[in-house]
């Protein structure tokens, strides 16, 4: 893999929210912010109804899974998409009402491989409730991603592997500003979905955005003007593997795009990455495209 990785790469998580609603949005911020790889969450359609054109006409190629109205996830990438996998191994399956190892998989997941980076776009479960059913179903999920990450970085060390998306978790009080986002009330803040994020420490997993950028909300309620009184919370995340966290030198939260015609209620969170040889003369890192 490592024979076929690029210089360098500028990657982007967001959660969409209707991808159907906000294809111009999302290409025009692909294209102006020179976006190589965008993971994106939520695009709420079936995996053909995704508007592939609109993507493949501005350079990009495109693997989806969605299943219906809800969920979905998806990966653009202006170089070619390769070991696409729906679903990580053992991935948890959701009914209302229903128990046991065989329920439907929700279209939470989706990892391709881009210029010898595994990348994958992940929409965490929202648990709904603390005594929901979906809450215990959220947290499996993270317990199981995390041993698939540990298991993936445990037989190739060197792997530049990152998890993207939209975690559903504020990890620590710093990252909740909504007043109605309260421990012991709701998700978000309970402290087994704080300890199930910071587990991916563990499987040698690091949040890269953060050193970076310590401070700034990713998600803001469209109800109550959380927007405009910035009570928002840090839900989106890109984390990385040591290869991959090594390679971050720039991030940047896309506050300005929950602003404008239709915005989502999340904003894209981008890394940049530089792959080249430290003894490399270019100081200009190469931006494929």
């Amino acid at each position: 893999m490592a024979e076929s990785r690029l210089d360098a790469m500028r990657l982007a998580t967001w959660n969409v929210n209707s991808i159907r609603a906000r294809v111009t949005r999302t290409v025009e911020f692909c294209v102006r912010e020179h976006i190589d790889v965008l993971a994106m969450q939520e695009i709420k359609c079936k995996t053909e109804q995704f508007p592939y054109a609109a993507f493949e006409e501005a350079g990009y190629h495109v693997a989806a899974h969605g299943l219906n109205q809800w969920n979905g996830v998806a990966i653009a990438s202006r170089e070619p998409l390769e070991d696409v996998e729906i679903g990580f191994p053992g991935m948890p399956g959701f009914e209302k009402g229903k128990e046991g190892p065989d329920l439907p998989q929700e279209a939470r997941a989706i990892g391709a491989t881009v210029g010898g980076v595994r990348v994958w776009s992940l929409y965490v479960p929202n648990g709904r409730g603390l005594d929901d059913p979906h809450y215990v179903y959220k947290l499996d999920w993270l317990d199981t991603l995390r041993e698939y990450a540990a298991t993936t970085l445990a037989a190739d060390p060197q792997l530049p592997l990152a998890l993207t998306g939209d975690f559903n978790i504020a990890p620590t009080d710093a990252d909740n500003g909504d007043p109605t986002v309260v421990e012991g009330a709701t998700t978000h803040v309970s402290p087994p979905e704080r300890a199930a994020f910071a587990a991916f420490e563990t499987a040698g997993l690091t949040d890269v955005v953060r050193p970076l950028i310590p401070t700034g909300y990713t998600y803001w309620d469209y109800k109550q003007l959380r927007f405009p009184r910035n009570e928002g919370l840090r839900i989106d995340f890109i984390l990385g593997s040591p290869a991959f966290a090594d390679a971050v030198h720039g991030a940047e939260i896309h506050r300005h795009e929950r602003k404008g015609e239709v915005p989502s209620d999340h904003v894209p969170v981008v890394a940049d990455l530089d792959f080249s040889p430290a003894d490399d003369d270019d100081d200009m890192p190469m931006i494929f495209g």
